[in-house]
Parts: C-alpha cells; structure tokens; sequence
C-alpha cells in the first residue's frame, strides 16, 4: 500500500471513477458521501425486478470512457442499445422529431425555417473548434445559424425551461455541444440510437463499488463532511460522525459546495473563485402508471404554459416487463433550490402536475397512477455562459493535498456520468499515476 491515503469527498462517478483508479495503484483510499447509496445523480430506488435511476440517465454511441470501462468489468452483455423516439410538444400539439424527414412534417415552421432549421444542425454540427463560439451565447449563435423564427418556436422555450432566467445567458459552446453529441449518436439513416445498462445503473455502480473495496477501499456512507482542516503534514476530515486523517483530499462535490467544506482553509478570493459558478437545482417527479402516455421516449416541450421542460416514457425505451409491467414517466425541472416548487413534497408537486398533465393527455386517469415519487438535488446543472473557461477553477487547489474534479469542469462537454468516468481517470493519470 502506498504511503499517501487519500479521501475523496463525494460517491457521485466522478469520485468513483477516481477511487476505482487509485485503488488499482494501491493507494489508501476512503469515499465519503452524505447519501446513504452511492451514484450521485445516478442513484436508484427499485421498481419491479430492477432498480431505475432517481434521474433519468442513458448514454449516447459516442459515450467512449463508459463503455470501456464497462468492458473492463466485464459487464459488456448488459449494454443494450435502442432506437429512441424524440418529439416536441408546441401549441397543443405533438410533433415526431426523431429522424431528418420528421422535420418535413413540423408546421410550426414554414417551409423555409424547416430548411433553415435542417441546415442550421448541419453547420452547427460541422464546427470543430468550440473556442470560436465561446464569446457568444446560444441565443445570438442560433440566431444567426436559424434565424429569428426557429429561435422563438424551437429553441428558446427550451433554453427557458432548462436554465430560467439565465437563458439568455447561455453559451454558444453548451448548446453546440449538445447538437453535436446528439448527431454523433445517430446511424446512416439519421436514426437516434441509445444506450442503456440492463437492470440499472446501480449493478454498474455496485461492481465498481466493490472492485473498490476488494482493493482495500472503504466507503462512509451516510456521512457528511462538514469542514476540514490542514496541518502542515496533513488534512483532517470533519464528519458529522468523527475526524479522519488524510495526506490528500479530492472534492468532486460542486465548487459552491467545496466552497463551504473547505471553510477558512483556504483564501476569499479562492472561494469567492469556487462561487463564480452557479448552479441550478433539478427536481424529477417519477410516476408509475398503469397505462403509456404516448410512445415517445423522450418529449421536449415547447409550450412556456408547461412547468417542466420535458416528459420522459422510460419504458418506451426499457420494456415495462422490466418494471413489473408499469409504465415509467419522468417529468423534470431544473430551478433553484429556494424555488417554491423545489420546496413542495411528493404528492403537492403531483398535485402541481396533474392539472398540466390532464391538458396534454386529455385522455390521461388518475386511476392510472400507482405509485408516484419525488426526487431532489440543489447541484444538478452548472450555468455555462460566455467564457466559461476563463471560470472553471484548477484540479489543483491551492494548498498542498487539495484537489477538486467536479461536474462543473467538464467542458466544453455538459456532465455526464461518461466525462465524469473520463474525466476521474485522466485526473489520477495527472496527478498520482507517477509509474
């Protein structure tokens, strides 16, 4: 065993992609996580047979890291990969968008914003460099690419829904990103595929969880760091249980977060560095019914009346034979965590939902509800504006033994379970690989 023991702060992917890396160099490694189950956003509850992600998740055919290292725990047999079926609800009214010809059929736009729109992706698409976009946000970008019209019916509603009032604040790369990733998980004939990890992405998490530990590793759940501490040899660890000793610590909670962890450790300007960032939270309304809504997987919602930005049919997607033969439906949110809404309980946001729910799916009946759950997070969706780069803090932190490899510094990527995978593996590579 190497003679550096190291704590990271934080179960989400990033930590154990990064516990998982050391552990295989010997280090001495602890995991503290203040949920009592790791995964972070992509953590699971049961339903049927098999556990569902609390947040809806899936991986796109570019998704690299993830697939190796599902290949190295040889788990390769669990990947399945599936057609989806996208859509966009606009002025009462469902449109399919899952491949280039659906775009023929979108009324909403004349016949030249359809072509503007269908040309406005390519272009989008075949930008290499994303440095180029970085001092523009999303709206002047597509404005440009699009024109006025597709902006204001296809993109704007969703740039609101997804980051409120800091929509218009958004940047260019973000959102090029996002066109980018979509098209490169599409086949010759446009078709969207995506994968999923069969039973759930918590047999992922669990086989790396003990991968983790048959290397000696150890895991603190249910334990919240609250402070910490730095002699000149080494770091104390504060929980809300005990005080532990470390020669390193690895924060992959949010900046904002290790912020407040790191307490009068470090300097102002260092932590108000850490708060330039902000962040929005995400609140995720899952229903189990009895019946399908539509047959689409994935239902972007372009109606300003509607308060989430998305419907989400897990099992147009995962046969509902998997979920004991319910149907699963996400409806998410993102806003702050002092927001009202984020506020409620289980049934109140239901409550919230239904009269929306029923005007979109006329034929919808309570009856068809059966279960219903309601699951929060306050650090779910960095803000990326213009220059985001020039904000995004160091791994390395400014004492000896600091380091942090958050959610927030995948860029110009948006956090996914595959850059935080990616990401954590590069990061051990970096910084403690030294063989």
């Amino acid at each position: 065993m190497k003679n550096k023991k190291i704590i990271i702060i934080g179960a989400g992917f990033s930590g154990l992609s990064i516990a998982y890396e050391l552990t295989k160099l010997n280090y001495d490694v602890s995991i503290f996580d203040e949920s009592k189950e790791i995964g972070g956003l992509a953590g699971s509850f049961d339903v049927g047979q098999y556990s569902l992600e609390k947040f809806y998740h899936h991986w796109f055919t570019s998704d690299i890291a993830i697939m190796e290292l599902i290949k190295e725990l040889n788990l390769e047999n669990n990947i399945k990969f599936n057609n989806s079926k996208t859509g966009l609800y606009f002025a009462n009214n469902f449109y399919k968008l899952s491949k280039p010809t659906d775009l023929l059929n979108f009324k909403p736009l004349n016949i030249i914003d359809r072509f503007r729109f269908g040309i406005m992706v390519l272009r989008a698409r075949s930008i290499k460099d994303w440095k180029q976009l970085e001092n523009k946000t999303a709206k002047e970008w597509l404005c440009e690419l699009g024109g006025k019209q597709v902006y204001k019916i296809i993109w704007e509603p969703l740039l609101k829904g997804k980051f409120g009032v800091y929509a218009e604040k958004i940047s260019a790369v973000w959102f090029w990103n996002k066109l980018k990733l979509r098209g490169g998980s599409r086949n010759n004939k446009g078709e969207e595929k995506l994968a999923y990890f069969k039973g759930g992405f918590s047999i992922l998490t669990n086989e790396i969880k003990k991968q983790i530990e048959d290397k000696g590793g150890k895991f603190y759940l249910s334990e919240k760091v609250i402070k910490v501490d730095k002699s000149s040899k080494e770091w104390s660890v504060i929980t809300n249980k005990k005080t532990y000793i470390a020669s390193d610590i690895i924060l992959t909670t949010a900046p904002n977060l290790a912020s407040q962890i790191l307490g009068d450790v470090v300097s102002k300007s260092y932590k108000n560095s850490l708060n330039k960032i902000k962040f929005l939270g995400n609140i995720c309304l899952v229903l189990e019914l009895t019946q399908s809504l539509s047959d689409t997987y994935w239902l972007n919602v372009n109606d300003p009346s509607f308060p989430f930005v998305g419907i989400i049919e897990h099992t147009n997607f995962e046969s509902p034979e998997n979920y004991g033969g319910r149907h699963i439906v996400y409806l998410s949110k993102y806003l702050t965590h002092e927001d009202k809404l984020f506020l409620m309980n289980s049934d109140e946001v239901l409550n919230f939902a239904l009269p929306h729910i029923l005007k979109m799916f006329p034929k919808f009946n309570l009856q068809w509800i059966k279960k219903h759950y309601l699951w929060k997070e306050k650090w779910a969706q960095p803000v990326v504006t213009k220059n985001y780069s020039k904000i995004i803090p160091s791994e390395k932190g400014p004492l000896k033994g600091l380091y942090l490899c958050t959610m927030a510094q995948v860029y110009p990527e948006d956090r996914g379970t595959n850059y935080s995978i990616r990401n954590g593996k590069k990061f051990v590579k970096t910084y403690f690989d030294k063989g």
